[in-house]
């Protein structure tokens, strides 16, 4: 699995943050920052979800 974030699209919802705090954080200007970028098995679905939910598509989950 490989996790990306594309800080030009993110709105700073922060539902990343909120659903992976393992994998997702957010900056000092709300933007989402990948702590993660390839997590374990115990965080994976978690970041398929914070994929999912994300509202302007900044979050993408490959694998």
């Amino acid at each position: 699995m490989r996790v990306t974030a594309d800080r030009e699209v993110c709105v700073g919802a922060g539902l990343c943050a909120l659903t992976a705090p393992e994998v997702f954080d957010q900056d000092d200007e709300g933007l989402v920052t990948v702590l993660d970028a390839e997590p374990g098995d115990d965080a994976r679905t978690l970041a398929r979800d914070a994929g999912v939910l994300c509202p302007s598509g900044a979050v993408r989950v490959v694998g």
